[in-house]
């Protein structure tokens, strides 16, 4: 029976959904997040805070003593709800595993759902950004190969489209591994994913490759936890021009018995320009893309390499 493809879900914290959830009864609605990702993923809004029992509009809290052992404080009454949302979140957590989440969207610098560099203050006042939020940090650690970033993170291009990549990337790996799965399922999923994890880093596309090549030396659930993990470091690296150049070269070969010199050489020039950061990456990928499906190799049109986000979201057409 053909597996049910898993959706995209991605778990947000609510008032970047747009939720007045925040202390002062505001949002803080992300309209990247919302208007463009909200077309291709569907959403699972959280608000720790909320959820704790804190209510809106509400006392702010901050994290008070160290990065490595902070407690969650009432700024104006001084409660502590330390206990009562370590509690909350290891309960929520659990909860969460069911939905089978492709990602996560925090929100920057909130004491509950900061993923890094949250302000944590000293018992005299004094803060310093080293914390990680309560819930934030649980999340990372609870799911530790979920694709997790933060919204304000998302304004720089490249952090956006590793996430991005990621993510989808991360789906597709989950409806690999939902339920019983076969080798020629593993060798057809990592033939696909060549080019693409060469872009970030060929080091972890070796090591992949000589995992799935003994996939039947392992026990299931072993194979899927070695894979998977090795998978999502991987993808975890940034893509670099370097290497997107060595992976354009590396498809070119797939076209050598099909073009002439003057179509490899414009497709070169074109390389070299983005290679130059003159071009995006889309410049040479919609060239070379072109003679691809002009001549039918399907071996590289089957790579997501070539189309590894839709490309509406236009990731690849920045300098």
């Amino acid at each position: 029976m053909e597996k049910k493809s898993i959706p995209i879900r991605i778990g947000i914290s609510a008032c970047v959904m747009g939720e007045k959830v925040r202390f002062d009864g505001q949002h803080k609605r992300d309209r990247y997040v919302m208007d463009v990702l909200g077309q291709y993923f569907s959403f699972i809004p959280v608000c720790p805070e909320v959820e704790v029992g804190m209510g809106v509009p509400r006392e702010s809290v901050r994290l008070v003593g160290t990065p490595e052992d902070a407690r969650m404080i009432a700024g104006k009454s001084g409660k502590d709800w330390t206990d009562k949302m370590k509690r909350f979140i290891t309960k929520r957590l659990r909860q969460l595993e069911d939905y089978k989440m492709s990602g996560y969207i925090l929100k920057k610098d909130s004491p509950s759902c900061g993923m890094e560099r949250v302000k944590v203050y000293t018992d005299k006042g004094m803060p310093s950004k080293q914390g990680r939020g309560f819930w934030g940090g649980g999340l990372v650690d609870h799911f530790p190969l979920l694709p997790v970033e933060e919204e304000g993170r998302m304004n720089d291009h490249k952090l956006r489209e590793n996430f991005i990549v990621r993510v989808f990337a991360y789906n597709r790996l989950l409806n690999l591994f939902d339920g019983r799965f076969s080798r020629n399922e593993v060798v057809e999923f990592h033939t696909a994913h060549k080019y693409l994890l060469m872009a970030h880093s060929p080091k972890h596309y070796k090591q992949l490759g000589q995992l799935a090549a003994a996939v039947k030396k392992f026990k299931p659930s072993e194979f899927r936890d070695r894979y998977s993990s090795l998978f999502m470091e991987c993808l975890k690296t940034k893509a670099s021009v370097k290497k997107n150049v060595n992976v354009l070269q590396h498809i070119m070969g797939y076209l050598k018995d099909h073009i002439g010199g003057a179509e490899k050489g414009d497709i070169l020039d074109v390389i070299e320009n983005y290679r130059g950061n003159l071009l995006p990456l889309v410049v040479p990928l919609t060239l070379i893309n072109h003679y691809i499906k002009k001549y039918n190799i399907e071996y590289i049109s089957n790579q997501h390499y070539i189309s590894p986000h839709p490309k509406e979201l236009m990731l690849r057409n920045h300098v």
